[in-house]
């Protein structure tokens, strides 16, 4: 137990060590977009005096490594800076979208998670038949089409030709249930076809490796059935890797929530980081970026965590 709780801490601690590395990556990656922040404010008439004001007021003329020092003092702090564009508290900005973005990437989670597991369980218990080889051919399909792409055409077909839904995305707070479900059934299903398609690969990918190990052909020699293979005893062993593919699937969904928050014009964090790089808000853009981050690594740290506990032979 205590070295289980050893190589856990280990875990926890490259991940803070990684998000440490990846926020100065992030700060100075940021600081190299073209364009001057106080001269987007004040605009292409404004005198350099002005601007080099506005600059010295900002910070921004102070050596980038002394900004991070106290950028990252302040994101520790929960004080992520002012916003340039909007002159009001970065903190108060991200809260107001990330609940919005966390409805968004939750509900596509539950309609998603399931299905690919059912997909890539049901194709690995059939592989090679007719059935398998359709699946795999869709999912391979899904999976090379871009979601801008997804996104735009669900637009003209649903919203354009069908007027099923809106292409505004946006639920309000009263809204009904028939309102909320027609406000989320694009974006949610754009999101949907890739992840699912992703995982379920995988997922097949995970489930064929263990009913090729010998312990599995033991059981069917023995009369077990193939649903009790799979669910006895191919699927506890396939436990680490399925966590792998659905980590790896729900982190590619942050970076496909981006185009389709920008594409239906849906409020949330993603179409913020958005705004934030057209205005050169760099308060905004960072912490909005961190956000990202710190939920890749938060996905990536429980898969890590679900195959050490799943599987004896890693905690050695």
């Amino acid at each position: 137990m205590n070295q289980l709780l050893l190589l856990l801490g280990k875990r926890i601690g490259a991940a803070l060590l990684t998000l440490l590395l990846v926020s100065a990556v992030v700060f100075f990656i940021s600081s190299l977009l073209p364009g001057d922040a106080a001269q987007a404010m004040l605009g292409q008439s404004a005198t350099p005096e002005a601007v080099a004001a506005l600059r010295s007021a900002l910070g921004l003329d102070q050596p980038g490594h002394i900004r991070y020092v106290h950028w990252l003092g302040g994101l520790l702090t929960g004080d992520p800076g002012i916003s340039l564009a909007n002159d009001m508290p970065v903190a108060e900005l991200v809260a107001t979208r990330l609940p919005k973005s966390l409805v968004l990437a939750g509900i596509t989670t539950l309609v998603a998670v399931p299905l690919a597991l059912f997909l890539g369980i049901y194709a690995a218990m059939h592989s090679g038949s007719r059935t398998d080889r359709v699946l795999s051919t869709l999912t391979l399909c899904m999976v090379a089409v871009p979601e801008f792409l997804l996104a735009t055409v669900a637009v003209l077909v649903f919203a354009v030709k069908l007027r099923w839904f809106s292409a505004l995305s946006y639920a309000p707070p009263d809204a009904s249930l028939g309102e909320f479900l027609s406000a989320y059934a694009m974006p949610v299903m754009t999101l949907c076809l890739v992840l699912v398609a992703q995982m379920a690969r995988m997922t097949r990918a995970a489930v064929i490796d263990q009913l090729n190990q010998p312990y599995v052909e033991m059981a069917v020699l023995k009369g077990a059935s193939l649903g009790r293979v799979v669910l006895r005893h191919a699927l506890p062993n396939a436990i680490g890797p399925i966590a792998n593919a659905v980590a790896l699937g729900l982190s590619y969904l942050l970076g496909g929530v981006i185009i389709v928050e920008v594409i239906f014009n849906y409020p949330g964090v993603a179409s913020l980081m958005v705004d934030a790089v057209t205005n050169r808000d760099m308060p905004l853009l960072q912490a909005c970026a961190m956000i990202f981050c710190a939920a890749y690594l938060v996905l990536v740290l429980f898969a890590d965590i679900c195959a050490i506990v799943s599987n004896p032979k890693l905690r050695s």
